[in-house]
């Protein structure tokens, strides 16, 4: 381009105008010639230090240059705005000084890495920022990439030097490659350098540029310490949408497959992964087969088996560009990507990924680190330590994992070995958080220091012990009982129905009779809380006659007492008395003091439903005293609130319902149960309708089953 592209440029934009505002030296953009790595011949030294010199003056043509080398955009290059701003933030010649204008664009394979470097330099240049582009495709994941002096090579014939000035490669390419840049800022030229497909530093670093001109490196590595970084991610579904209807209109103008069917496009762009790669695959596809509906492709794309195979046109391959980054990478890290495929759910911890590794901690937390860095696997982005991997990645890894396993008896067996040694860790985990979530005075596990630390192991594995639970028979009955009192802490009800309905069917299908009514009756508790009463009751009833049939008494005394519960909302108040009154006597025969206290207070919401207060009364009375003796503090609070609601539906003097509230408010803080502490706090300050706090029944301490076979208890 020289100085002619300098000349069109001037005085256009705000920041643009004339070039060498951003430069010293002399105008036009010529280039330069010095003497720097010359040789000189035919020269003689006679008498005294005189120095004649044949010299020979030879007129070249003008040099050409290639500075004009960014290809036009796709007209369905889409959803770009953010990283958009972020790298002409990063290029724009009024940026803080002492800052380079080097950004490094990194992305997993196929994510539109390239198209975006190309879309921010035509932005760049529409502002005048550049005289022109330089740019170079290092192929950094080819078998052979492009080493750094071959595209100084390039880059320097770009910059209009002849094939015969070129220096051997090494230090005097690189140092003729600065030159003529800073010469080029001394004419007042500023071009922008585009390495596209680096896969190295060593590939990039000798072609950062100096001075002001600017750099954009695109790369499926994170390229630290060149410049600005920019994870490039995949597309918003809507955007998604947008580059595959204008992909197809491009083929055909009147394509209107989107139009027509917009939910079929969303699952199109959905089992793509909204990566742009796969959608021009797709695009390409659906173009061939102009017949071919959009939920026909969808569902193709569906299948969770073969769904690469649907990612080809047989020029471009998404499972081919997952090969090349896979295969830069170390033996044990290419092992670790295979297993993180058995992984259920959607996320991993750095822990739970050296159990299924069986490698140290510090070792396995490097592979992770690397598989990151190369985009075959991301971090999550909201809490630390854990991994995640995009679908179409996880197919992939799926497949290189059953490959391995074909290869033989031993490798099926080092993969049977790694999937079950992550159960297990999984299920003693759960187990171990569990017991901060049992009745006072149960052992409780030293693997978490409280019930705040379970807690939050809890969270961040819920998914992944729910997957897991569906993975194995024992698996779902052991997670079935272990996740109860955590979901039922988080009022995830739904999940809490699945994985007790998972633990029944295991039950019935193992005709496992010790845990079978176990399983009938926590189910039977949740059925309640999602007010599925009849499913309740009936649930309950059949836990009872197991308990029967094999002289369980504790058993019995539960499935009453949560059978009653279900009474309750039935708005059978008499049968459910007569509940309450028979759970609270085997369990004074068990000598459960602390189950029978629940029972108390249970039998008091009874009474209440009958408009016996005087009892109801004093059974929550009874009810508070024992579990402020087991030191249960969180059900005290329930209790005091039942006996407040008795008092208010009573007529008892308001006094004693402010005290018995403040009570609630009180044993609920000492729980560490902030939300229901304030709850009752409230109570205090107004005066609440009779109707409202009758409807807190649900709400009443209940008794949950336990086990015995070592499968966790779930009260």
């Amino acid at each position: 381009m020289g100085g002619k592209g300098s000349a069109k440029r001037k005085n256009k934009g705000k920041k643009g105008g004339d070039p060498r505002k951003h430069g010293q030296g002399q105008g036009g953009g010529a280039v330069w010639n010095d003497y720097r790595d010359a040789a000189f011949t035919n020269s003689q030294v006679l008498g005294q230090g005189s120095l004649t010199a044949n010299t020979y003056v030879q007129q070249y043509a003008p040099v050409p240059t290639a500075l004009d080398a960014l290809p036009a955009l796709p007209q369905e290059f889409t959803g770009r705005a953010d990283d958009l701003a972020f790298i002409l933030g990063v290029l724009d010649p009024d940026r803080p000084a002492g800052i380079p204008a080097v950004a490094v664009l990194s992305g997993w394979g196929g994510v539109g890495k390239t198209t975006l470097a190309y879309a921010a330099g035509h932005a760049a240049q529409q502002r005048n920022w550049f005289t022109g582009v330089l740019l170079v495709d290092l192929r950094g994941y080819d078998p052979h990439p492009t080493q750094a002096e071959d595209a100084l090579e390039a880059l320097l014939r770009a910059l209009g030097v002849r094939p015969e000035h070129l220096p051997a490669p090494g230090a005097g390419r690189e140092a003729l490659y600065r030159s003529q840049l800073n010469l080029r800022q001394k004419a007042g030229e500023r071009l922008l350098v585009v390495a596209d497909n680096a896969s190295a530093l060593a590939q990039v670093q000798p072609l950062l540029p100096p001075g002001h001109h600017g750099m954009l490196v695109t790369s499926r590595d994170g390229l630290a310490g060149l410049g600005r970084l920019r994870t490039v991610n995949r597309l918003q579904p809507e955007d998604a949408v947008t580059l595959l209807q204008a992909a197809l209109k491009k083929n055909d103008p009147d394509d209107a497959r989107v139009e027509e069917d917009p939910g079929a496009a969303e699952r199109v762009v959905l089992a793509c992964g909204c990566l742009p790669l796969a959608l021009q695959i797709t695009a390409a596809l659906l173009a061939q087969d102009p017949g071919q509906p959009l939920s026909e492709r969808a569902d193709a794309l569906s299948q969770t088996e073969g769904v690469l195979d649907g990612l080809s046109d047989g020029q471009r391959s998404l499972r081919a560009m997952f090969d090349q980054s896979l295969e830069r990478l170390s033996p044990q890290e290419q092992d670790l990507f295979r297993l993180l495929s058995l992984n259920p759910g959607p996320d991993i911890a750095t822990p739970a990924a050296a159990v299924l590794a069986n490698q140290p901690q510090p070792a396995t937390e490097r592979h992770l680190r690397q598989l990151a860095a190369s985009h075959l696997i991301e971090r999550n982005p909201t809490v630390r330590g854990r991994w995640q991997m995009h679908d179409l990645l996880r197919a992939y890894a799926n497949e290189q994992a059953e490959a391995v396993k074909a290869r033989g008896r031993d490798p099926r067996r080092r993969y049977d070995q790694a999937r079950t040694r992550l159960i297990d860790y999984y299920t003693d985990y759960a187990e171990a958080a569990d017991t901060h979530f049992r009745p006072p005075g149960s052992a409780v596990s030293s693997r978490f220091s409280d019930r705040e630390q379970a807690l939050a192991w809890f969270d961040a594995e819920r998914e992944n012990l729910i997957a897991t639970a569906h993975s194995t028979p024992q698996a779902g009955l052991q997670l079935g009982f272990y996740l109860g009192r955590y979901l039922k802490w988080r009022r995830r009800l739904q999940d809490l129905v699945v994985v007790r309905s998972l633990a029944l069917d295991t039950c019935r299908t193992l005709n496992d009779t010790h845990n079978e009514p176990n399983a009938w009756n926590n189910l039977g508790t949740v059925l309640r809380q999602l007010r599925r009463f009849d499913e309740s009751r009936h649930a309950h009833e059949t836990a009872r006659t197991l308990y029967q049939q094999t002289g369980d008494t504790h058993g019995q005394a539960t499935a009453w007492n949560n059978l009653g519960g279900a009474l309750k909302e039935l708005r059978r108040f008499d049968d459910a008395r007569h509940a309450h009154e028979t759970a609270r006597t085997l369990f004074q025969q068990t000598g459960d003091t602390h189950s029978e206290a629940m029972a108390w207070n249970n039998l008091g919401t009874a009474y209440r439903g009958l408009s016996r207060f005087e009892e109801a009364a004093a059974a929550g009375r009874q009810a508070v005293e024992m579990l402020v003796a087991a030191e249960d503090w969180f059900r005290t609070g329930q209790g005091w609130g039942e006996l407040a609601t008795t008092l208010t539906a009573s007529g008892a003097d308001p006094g004693q319902v402010r005290d018995a509230w403040n009570e609630s408010a009180t044993a609920y803080t000492r729980a560490g149960a902030d939300e229901e502490a304030a709850a009752s706090r409230a109570h205090t300050n107004s005066t609440a309708n009779v109707e409202e706090q009758l409807s807190a029944e649900a709400c009443s301490p209940s008794e949950e089953s336990s086990d015995g076979a070592g499968t966790g208890t779930d009260a």
